[in-house]
């Protein structure tokens, strides 16, 4: 004999609005209680409050990302792309390095070291701006934020740190060396016009005075540096320290010559006088 259900109406069977409460809302006469799907049976409002929180999360990930790159950019570490020939052939035009800008506040120059610097004035030739479009400048004033493009790297220039503040550096001696503090240098990165060319296409006696570095490129007859077309300029043949935006490290672009930058300490081992700037 079937047991009543008290939940159920004896005559249709159908749950009594006991029943209904349960499980929600109670329906009204001649409703049907359905919740909306999507064609993948699950709840269209769940499936789109999912969509929103993916986007959210996306946006979050991409702003954390600009945030910390452009502090990379701005205290640690920057790109720069190299616009001429006067440091072949350790690096090549449209080369990319990575610039280390704790140098000099936090970790010391040294000789051998190749840094990037602001025009001490009148190194750099002015060049007239090519004409691009709003959305060109806005892209490239982006990505440069962000530390993807370096915009400004016609502004600097690159060279080796050959000469520290007290120096006493001359050229050229009965071999065409270069010599800091007496000790004549072999030096294994120059590029010559000719293997029996001196190590720099003019003559010079000089004393680094303190604040300054004496520089010059590895390309040593196609590099305006301390030696070369600006020795004669009075009191800019030396770059102030306080112009050094830091020390390129690496050549991290094109691929295929990805490398770390070397300050040859060898060469400058019996170097005199080897204190390190840090003003």
């Amino acid at each position: 004999m079937p047991v009543d259900d008290p939940e159920r109406d004896p005559e249709t069977a159908q749950p009594t609005r006991r029943e209904s409460a349960r499980h929600g809302k109670a329906p009204r006469h001649g409703e049907t209680d359905v919740t909306a799907t999507d064609d993948d049976g699950e709840p269209a409002a769940s499936r789109g409050r999912g969509i929103r929180l993916f986007i959210r999360d996306v946006l979050l990930i991409l702003v954390a990302a600009v945030v910390i790159s452009f502090l990379i950019k701005t205290f640690l570490f920057r790109s720069f792309y190299i616009p001429s020939e006067s440091m072949e052939s350790t690096l090549l035009v449209n080369d990319r390095v990575i610039v280390n800008q704790l140098t000099p506040e936090l970790m010391p120059i040294q000789h051998g070291d190749v840094v990037v610097f602001t025009d001490p004035g009148g190194w750099l030739t002015p060049t007239p701006e090519p004409e691009r479009s709003t959305l060109e400048e806005t892209v490239d004033t982006v990505l440069g934020v962000i530390g993807i493009t370096a915009p400004d790297s016609n502004d600097h220039l690159v060279k080796r740190v050959i000469g520290m503040p007290g120096d006493h550096i001359e050229c050229c001696g009965e071999f065409g060396q270069v010599s800091v503090n007496g000790i004549p240098l072999e030096e294994p990165y120059i590029q010559l016009a000719n293997p029996d060319d001196a190590a720099s296409p003019t003559e010079f006696d000089v004393t680094v005075p303190e604040g300054y570095l004496w520089v010059m490129g590895d390309n040593r007859y196609h590099s305006g540096d301390s030696a070369y077309k600006h020795q004669n300029d009075p009191g800019r043949e030396f770059v102030p320290i306080d112009n050094v935006v830091g020390r390129a490290v690496i050549i991290n672009w094109p691929v295929d010559r990805w490398t770390f930058l070397d300050n040859y300490p060898v060469v400058f081992a019996g170097v005199t006088g080897d204190e390190q700037a840090s003003e």
